[in-house]
C-alpha cells in the first residue's frame, strides 16, 4: 500500500500560509490530498482519485489501474478522475469504479459529460461506475466496506486482507467494529490536535488504535496543525504518521 496523499482537503504546504509546518524542510510535512495505492501481483486497485492524483501518479510510476474505490464524493476524494483519461486509453475495458449509491450519484453529476447516456465527447475517461452492495471481490481478494460517520454524512472506509483503511471519520458505530477484529494494518484519519467537527483528531485516533489493536497504526489526512517529526516522537510505539509515498507491507 502506497500513501499517495497523507493531506487535508487543503493540502500542506496549505495555500497563504507562513506556519512552521508549511514552511517546513522536512519532506514528510509536504502533504498532498488523501488516497492510496494497492498493489499485489501485477494488479493496482486506488481508493479515491483526489486532485493531486496527477502528480501524485507520475510520482510512483503509476501506468495502469484495474479498480478504483471511492470513500465519499468530496473534492478532495473524486476531483482527479478527469486525469484518469489517458491511463484509461491505455486499457482494453473501461477502468471499473466501485462506491455507494450517493457517492456514485454526485460523481455522476460532477462528471456529467464522462457518465450522461448521451455523454459523447471523444475523450471522455473510459471507466464504468458500479454501486456497492456489499464486499466487493477484486482479483481474489474481498473489499469490505466499513460504515463510517464523517460529522452527519456516512462514508465508507475498506477493510482488505488484514487492514483497514479508514480516512474522513469522527465516528466508528459499534455495528462496524466487528469488522475491524484482527487488523494488521490500520490507517485512520488524524486531522489535527484540537476538536473538529467531521474529523478525528489525533487524540481521538490514538484511542482508535488502542481500541481496535491493530499491529501498526498509521495516521493520514493531516493538517497543517502537525509537525511530523515533533509529533512523532511522542506517539505509541505502533503509531505513526503516514507521508506521501510511505509503503507499507500488507498480506492479502
Amino acid at each position: 500500500m502506497t500513501i499517495l496523499g497523507s493531506g487535508t482537503s487543503m493540502g500542506v504546504p496549505t495555500l497563504g500560509c507562513d506556519c512552521r509546518v508549511c514552511t517546513s524542510t522536512d519532506a514528510r510535512d509536504r502533504r498532498s490530498r488523501p488516497s492510496v495505492a494497492l498493489n499485489w501481483d501485477s494488479h493496482c486497485i486506488l481508493i479515491d482519485t483526489g486532485p493531486d492524483f496527477r502528480e501524485q501518479a507520475l510520482r510512483e510510476g503509476i501506468r495502469d489501474i484495474d479498480a478504483i474505490l471511492y470513500t465519499h464524493s468530496h473534492a478532495d476524494h473524486i476531483l482527479g478522475l478527469d486525469d484518469l483519461r489517458p491511463l484509461s486509453f491505455r486499457n482494453k475495458h473501461k477502468i471499473p469504479l466501485y462506491a455507494d449509491d450517493a457517492t456514485a450519484s454526485a460523481i455522476e453529476k460532477v462528471f456529467d459529460y464522462t457518465f450522461a447516456i448521451d455523454a459523447n465527447y471523444p475523450n471522455r475517461a473510459r471507466v464504468e461506475m458500479n454501486r456497492i452492495n456489499g464486499a466487493i471481490n477484486l482479483f481474489g481478494v474481498s473489499f469490505q466496506p466499513v460504515p463510517l460517520l464523517h460529522g452527519e454524512m456516512q462514508v465508507t472506509g475498506f477493510r482488505f486482507g488484514n487492514v483497514a483503511y479508514l480516512t474522513d471519520m469522527n465516528h466508528i458505530p459499534d455495528s462496524s467494529l466487528p469488522l475491524l477484529e484482527n487488523l494488521d494494518v490500520a490507517v485512520l484519519d488524524a486531522l489535527r490536535h484540537t476538536p473538529h467537527p467531521s474529523h478525528s483528531t489525533l487524540p481521538q485516533s490514538i484511542e482508535w488504535a488502542n481500541l481496535l489493536k491493530p499491529r501498526m497504526t498509521y495516521f493520514t489526512h493531516m493538517s497543517h496543525d502537525i509537525l511530523h517529526a515533533e509529533t512523532e516522537i511522542d506517539l505509541p510505539a505502533n503509531v505513526r504518521l503516514a507521508y506521501d509515498g510511505l509503503r507499507i507491507p500488507f498480506e492479502i
